[in-house]
């Protein structure tokens, strides 16, 4: 441009072609600057923040003081009652993998004591769970399903290029035209009627044209091209002419789809989405975890009812035995032989039961580790070799709640779905703009030549030209439908919001509930403890009163049932106890850092 001293602007041909070229560089300039990183995003950071926090944390950061032994805790139950100076039944789970001896009892011996055992911590299930569950490995998928749609719709803004060939051919015959009057500025010329028809002809086309379309982040496009025409005439006036041009264009919305949040938002969404879909699967782990360890410490359970039911049997036996030697001296009637045998068959009874328990425990655990192979499961028994936590914690409620809150998987689920649905409305109000778009064409042409050599020697000097500006406006005319479609993403986002205060709900109450099941279970353990030492003082005394003949052989037998159901108890108690700890762990978000397991 050029200002002359009548303050006139003029504007060269050859501008044209500059102003469109500027356009086109400062558009792929400063397109990458407007591209969010919605991938690193606040929520994502936040979420595995949270998450790492999980991993490593652990029951133990939540005592409000040091966690009692059971022993030190026994002596505190004990200081309030009166002491009893009396060893107390163990519970040998090794024991009950020797042979038991049947000779009275028809020879049946045990279908486990023919297996090999294969002992197994605690750990080891974990790891053989997480590596071979068919649930986790399904669960597995679904990330990866969820990562080819981010891909998806993050090439929406991949350049494209194209081309474009077409090859025509005309033989046309001889047509009567219309009657024509002349303007010319020549006066022999002006005012003459003549006829013109179109002659018989071969005419040929060739058009080519190649570029590359741009979109942009904005919600626009930037189109540029190069076409080449040829067109030959084979007849009584022959001509071959070859044209060439270089064009750009650039298409701009200015109300609805402009601006690069709404024309990312499809690829937010899609990250959210893809960041749910893990969160499931790594929950779907957790909750594998969660069951693993339950399997685990219910087979400890049945291996340690089978050791109770295995002591009752042998003390029946040994009972049995003993009467029928004192019947024999005549110390005792014949009928407590009868009596006796009562009592062993009913504890044969009960070992068959556990024994069949503890099989089902052992499939169940087998079943979480996909380790169901057929000679496996007929020829290996598993036996639990980590010992259970007779640990006695004091929490910090408030702690614990306030980390649950923030480290559940569920909820932070539920916050990155809240988030995509925020990310949808604020695309949906911009829909539901009118649709008003600014386009601008250019074209920087060349004369017209008659060989191809030659045809773009005058494309870029500006002589010829052409250019079009537009503006585009549409609106329906009561935009119901786009309406309708934010009122639903809204209340979607309603529901989900009031969906989230129930689940905090449901955590807290997840999270009270597991606490006090954690401190009752540890009561029953003391309680436990203590009725088997007073069932086993009981049973000696029953059992030598009877040899004094004070007391008869049903007696004896109800003081051993006693001793064996508090035996039975007790493992029971410990068993649950370790549940009730897993299940704190688990509502408070730290089930990760309670099994020692890292997800990164």
């Amino acid at each position: 441009m050029t200002i002359d001293a009548n303050k006139s602007i003029q504007v060269s041909a050859k501008n044209y072609f500059v102003l469109p070229l500027v356009i086109f560089s400062v558009c792929i300039l400063i397109q990458p600057l407007f591209a969010e990183e919605s991938s690193q995003s606040s929520i994502a950071e936040k979420a595995n923040q949270r998450l790492r926090l999980d991993e490593r944390l652990m029951l133990d950061d939540y005592a409000v003081e040091a966690p009692l032994k059971l022993d030190e805790a026994l002596n505190d139950y004990k200081s309030k009652q009166e002491k009893i100076e009396v060893k107390p039944l163990q519970i040998d789970i090794g024991k009950a993998l020797n042979a038991i001896d049947m000779a009275d009892a028809n020879q049946r011996a045990s279908t486990l004591s023919e297996q090999a055992a294969q002992s197994l911590t605690i750990a080891d299930v974990r790891a053989k769970a997480l590596k071979n569950n068919l649930a986790i490995k399904v669960a597995q998928i679904d990330p990866l399903i969820s990562g080819t749609e981010v891909r998806e719709e993050q090439a929406k803004f991949d350049n494209i290029i194209f081309a474009y060939a077409k090859y025509g051919q005309i033989d046309s015959p001889k047509i009567s035209g219309d009657t024509v009057e002349f303007k010319s500025t020549n006066i022999n010329l002006d005012g003459e009627q003549v006829k013109v028809s179109t002659l018989a002809q071969d005419k040929r086309s060739l058009e080519l044209e190649a570029g590359i379309k741009i979109p942009l982040r904005t919600g626009g496009s930037i189109t540029l091209s190069s076409p080449l025409e040829n067109k030959s005439s084979r007849g009584r006036f022959e001509s071959d002419e070859y044209r060439s041009a270089m064009r750009f264009s650039i298409s701009q919305p200015l109300l609805r789809n402009a601006g690069v949040k709404v024309n990312e938002a499809s690829i937010r969404i899609a990250e959210y989405s893809q960041q749910a879909v893990q969160l499931k699967t790594r929950l779907q782990s957790i909750r594998i975890i969660a069951a693993v360890d339950k399997a685990y410490w219910a087979l400890y359970e049945a291996w340690g009812q089978l050791d109770v039911r295995r002591q009752q049997f042998e003390y029946a036996n040994q009972n049995l035995s003993m009467v029928k030697h004192r019947v024999r001296e005549g110390l005792s009637a014949a009928v407590e032989i009868n009596r006796a045998e009562i009592g062993v068959a009913d504890r044969m009874e009960a070992l068959i039961v556990a024994e069949t328990n503890l099989k089902l425990a052992q499939r169940q655990l087998r079943f979480y580790m996909n380790d169901m192979t057929e000679d496996l499961v007929q020829t290996n028994t598993l036996v639990p070799s980590t010992q259970p936590s007779l640990l006695k914690y004091e929490f910090n409620r408030t702690k614990l709640l306030d980390d649950a809150l923030n480290s559940r998987v569920e909820l932070l689920a539920q916050e990155i779905k809240l988030a995509a649905d925020f990310t949808k409305i604020e695309y949906l109000e911009n829909q539901t703009l009118p649709l008003f778009s600014l386009d601008y064409q250019y074209g920087a042409l060349s004369n017209t030549n008659s060989s191809f050599g030659q045809n773009y020697r005058n494309v870029l000097n500006g002589d010829f030209n052409d250019w079009s500006i537009g503006l585009k406006f549409e609106m329906p005319i009561t935009n119901e439908a786009r309406k309708a479609q934010l009122d639903n993403a809204v209340q979607q986002r309603n529901q989900r919001l009031a969906t989230k205060t129930l689940q905090v709900l449901t955590v807290k109450k997840e999270i009270y509930d597991a606490l006090d099941y954690v401190d009752q279970n540890w009561q029953r353990i003391l309680a436990a403890r203590q009725q088997v030492l007073i069932a086993g003082i009981n049973y000696e005394a029953e059992l030598k009163q009877f040899n004094e003949g004070l007391r008869t052989m049903t007696e004896v037998l109800e003081t051993l049932t006693r001793l064996g159901e508090a035996q039975a108890k007790e493992v029971r108690a410990i068993a649950d106890y370790q549940v009730a700890l897993i299940d704190t762990a688990y509502a408070t978000g730290t089930l990760l850092g309670y099994s020692k397991l890292d997800f990164n």
